[in-house]
């Protein structure tokens, strides 16, 4: 596995346990449909969670947060979508969320930013 790979496995994981920390229960990791990929779905309360999750080994060339572009958002969008459609449920929010990671040396930095994506 390279070490980019390693990295965003390890992203996931922390951010995984972040999640599950503030009360969200995860309901699926590395979702695929032919549209791409979620990294993590969960829920909170009535709302579905689609969540990105970036992870840098520093903030050197920009915070992870900072990768998420126009195009990445409307892909997000499409892929909630597509969750829900084949899921067949019908959330009463659907909200997507941001974290972030550092990973550095010491404890790694998570930034969770809910709704990041209106």
């Amino acid at each position: 596995m390279r070490a980019k790979d390693v990295r965003g496995r390890l992203g996931e994981d922390l951010a995984a346990a972040h999640l599950i920390s503030q009360g969200l229960i995860v309901l699926d990791r590395n979702w695929r449909c032919e549209v791409g990929e979620i990294d993590i779905v969960a829920k909170e309360g009535d709302a579905l969670v689609v969540c990105e999750v970036k992870t840098r080994s520093s903030a050197r060339f920009g915070h992870p947060l900072e990768a998420i572009t126009s195009t990445k958002t409307a892909r997000l969008r499409r892929l909630a979508a597509c969750w829900i459609r084949e899921h067949r449920v019908r959330p009463f929010e659907i909200r997507i969320d941001v974290v972030g990671i550092i990973l550095g040396a010491g404890e790694p930095e998570i930034e969770h930013v809910r709704g990041a994506i209106g």
